[in-house]
C-alpha cells in the first residue's frame, strides 16, 4: 500500500458481502462517511459492511484481547454505523487470514466487538467444503418481554434474541409478508432495542429447516445475516419446545438465506456454532484521492 492507494478485497458469506480494508498496524482512518462511499453500489465499490483487519494490539478497543487473538475485526454497517459483531462478516474475515497467508486452516480465535470468537477452517480433503468455515457464536441471550413487528399496519409478536447484537423474531406463512425490508419495520416496545435491532422473518421448510429474510439495522435488507440465522434457529428451537439446556442434547436446524444455505446448532451448554461457505471474489486497490473527492 502507498500513500496514494488502498489495498482492498471483495468477499461475501452467503452473498452477504464486504469490504476488506487490510490494516494490520491501524493506521488507516475510516470515518463513518469513507465506510458508507465504498459501500455506495453505484459511486463505490458496493458492500453490505466493511471489514477493517488490524492486530487486536494496535486497536485500542481490542488491546485487552490480544493475548488472546491476534487479529481484531473492525466491522462496520454501510451506513458506516459500528456493530458489535457480524456472523457472515467472521467467517469472511478468517476465510481472508487464511488466504492471505496469515493463519493456517483449523482453529482460530478472533477479536470482535461481542468478544472473542473461535473459528475453524476447514482444511482440504474428503468431506471438506471448500471454504467453508464454523463459527462459534457464543450464548444467546432471551430477555424477557413480549416483543412486536409492525410491517404494512399489520403486527406480529417477535422473539427478543441477542446474539452480540439485538434481533427481534417473527414467524410468517410466506416470506413475501415481510415487504421489501429497506425500510425498517416498526418494533415495539422501544425500550426493547434502544440502539435499534435487525428483524427476521422466518418460514417452516420442513423438519428442523427454515427460510428467512432480514433487515439489517444500518445496511437494509441483505441477502444473509450470520447473527440473524443463529438468533433464528435458536427462537425456532424454543417455539418447537426444543432446549438444549433441558434435553441435554444438541439442536441443528439447516437456515436457509437469499444468498444461500447456514447450518446453525445449539448445545446443551448453550453454545452456538455456526457453519457456512466465505468467498474471496477481488482484490486491488483504490485511490486515497477517489475517497478523498467523494468526501469532499
Amino acid at each position: 500500500m502507498s500513500t496514494a492507494q488502498i489495498a482492498f478485497l471483495k468477499g461475501h458469506g452467503t452473498e452477504n458481502d464486504f469490504v476488506i480494508i487490510p490494516d494490520h498496524d491501524g493506521r488507516i482512518e475510516l470515518s463513518p462517511a469513507a465506510v458508507a462511499v465504498l459501500c455506495d453500489r453505484r459511486a463505490g465499490i458496493g458492500a453490505d459492511g466493511v471489514l477493517r483487519v488490524v492486530r487486536s494490539a494496535a486497536h485500542p478497543e481490542a488491546q485487552a484481547m490480544a493475548g488472546d487473538a491476534e487479529w481484531f475485526m473492525d466491522y462496520r454497517n454501510s451506513d458506516g454505523s459500528i456493530a458489535e459483531m457480524c456472523g457472515n462478516g467472521v467467517r469472511v474475515f478468517a476465510h481472508y487470514l487464511h488466504h492471505a497467508g496469515l493463519v493456517e486452516a483449523g482453529d482460530i480465535t478472533l477479536a470482535t466487538r461481542a468478544g472473542l470468537r473461535h473459528a475453524h477452517i476447514a482444511k482440504d480433503g474428503p468431506g471438506a467444503a471448500a471454504g467453508d468455515v464454523t463459527v462459534g457464536m457464543g450464548r444467546a441471550v432471551l430477555p424477557e418481554g413480549e416483543v412486536t413487528v409492525t410491517v404494512g399496519g399489520r403486527s406480529r409478536p417477535a422473539r427478543n434474541v441477542n446474539m452480540g447484537n439485538p434481533h427481534a423474531v417473527t414467524f410468517v406463512g410466506d416470506l413475501a409478508e415481510a415487504g421489501d425490508l429497506y425500510t425498517a419495520p416498526a418494533v415495539a416496545p422501544a425500550e426493547a432495542y434502544p440502539h435499534g435491532t435487525n428483524v427476521e422473518f422466518v418460514v417452516d421448510r420442513g423438519p428442523r429447516h427454515v427460510a428467512m429474510r432480514v433487515h439489517e439495522r444500518g445496511s437494509g435488507e441483505t441477502r444473509s445475516c450470520g447473527t440473524g440465522a443463529c438468533a433464528v434457529m435458536v427462537a425456532t428451537a424454543r417455539r418447537d419446545g426444543l432446549d438444549p439446556a433441558v434435553t441435554g442434547l444438541p439442536v441443528t436446524y439447516t437456515v436457509d438465506v437469499p444468498g444461500g444455505r447456514l447450518v446453525i446448532s445449539e448445545a446443551p451448554d448453550g453454545t452456538v456454532e455456526m457453519t457456512g461457505p466465505a468467498v474471496i471474489v477481488a482484490e486491488g486497490t483504490f485511490e486515497r484521492s477517489w475517497l478523498d473527492a467523494a468526501l469532499a
